[in-house]
């Protein structure tokens, strides 16, 4: 097996397939162009979120058994086509849930207690404290949307709090001792915070919108550590200013590259988002929630493991 790697990973990935007798070429930095036209030559490839696998790239693969994504979606893959044509494909969702879940309440307790503008305030010389009164999570109702790997994970981590966390999916039976499954009408009802942990999809893609936002009965705070496209953020902005929306965790943006690596790069920033940049109940993270030290080498490990599994 000869396997092409397309992002920098732990070396761990590299070291095991080395002892499985794979063969391993690593290209950071050629084009896609450059690496279809050497793509033949490969068995399976190993890629985050450089470029769209699609079907053209597909097409060139004639060898490709597997794609290994490190990542918990394959968003960036033509996955029906690549089933299609007998491509194996590997996430792994498993490898970065808890960071996921441990992010997502790092980001609702600041919100909760200010901690992001009290900070900054305090290293400009300020000390306010009526200002900065937070609120606390117990009492509330936590409304999970999407409950495969990250939002069990999120469900676990508030387990040591007097909240009731129910959840929605479009799958049913996925409720469990940590989260009660519930439909969409007793979601809008009782919710006080919403966290989205769904992948990007046509079903998700601007699922936070007016219509869907007016639906919920009592304001609350929105967390999105899914899938930035999933939130249309014009209508987030107006439920803001309108308080429908109380405040907003944002780990993932509608304006990122599709690379996920930058939003910045054209210099076009949208008047919505401007107007988050200057929310103090607003707080950002580059697309990190699931981006840390363990994480890095357990997403490695999981894509050996399935590969493994599958063709050892």
């Amino acid at each position: 097996m000869k396997i092409l790697h397309l992002d920098v990973n732990h070396q761990l990935i590299i070291d095991q397939f080395n002892e499985l007798g794979f063969s391993n070429d690593e290209d950071y930095t050629s084009t896609k162009e450059e690496i279809e036209a050497k793509i033949q030559n490969y068995d399976g490839i190993i890629i985050r979120s450089r470029f769209t696998i699609d079907q053209t790239f597909i097409n060139k693969a004639t060898n490709l058994k597997f794609i290994g994504r490190l990542g918990a979606g394959l968003e960036n893959i033509d996955t029906a086509y690549a089933k299609n044509k007998n491509i194996f494909l590997a996430s792994a969702p498993e490898g970065n849930r808890n960071a996921v879940g441990e992010h997502t309440l790092g980001m609702l307790l600041s919100l909760f207690n200010k901690l992001n503008t009290a900070d900054k305030e305090v290293r400009s010389g300020k000390w306010q404290r009526e200002e900065n009164r937070g609120v606390e999570l117990d009492g509330k109702t936590v409304g999970i949307i999407g409950y495969g790997n990250m939002g069990k994970a999120f469900a676990k981590k508030l387990r040591g709090f007097d909240v009731e966390v129910v959840c929605y999916d479009i799958e049913g039976g996925v409720g469990d001792d940590r989260a009660r499954q519930v439909g969409i009408l007793e979601l809008y009802q009782k919710t006080d915070v919403l966290s989205l942990h769904v992948p990007e999809t046509e079903l998700t893609k601007g699922m936070v919108n007016t219509e869907f936002i007016e639906k919920f009965h009592k304001p609350f705070w929105l967390l999105n550590t899914a899938r930035g496209k999933c939130v249309n953020t014009s209508d987030l902005v107006k439920a803001l200013e309108d308080k429908k929306i109380l405040g907003a965790g944002l780990d993932v943006l509608e304006y990122e590259k599709s690379s996920f690596e930058n939003m910045f790069n054209d210099g076009n920033l949208p008047d919505a988002f401007q107007y988050l940049v200057k929310a103090n109940n607003v707080l950002f993270t580059p697309h990190i929630a699931g981006w840390t030290v363990e994480s890095k080498q357990k997403l490695a490990q999981t894509i050996v493991d399935k590969i493994k599994d599958r063709f050892c």
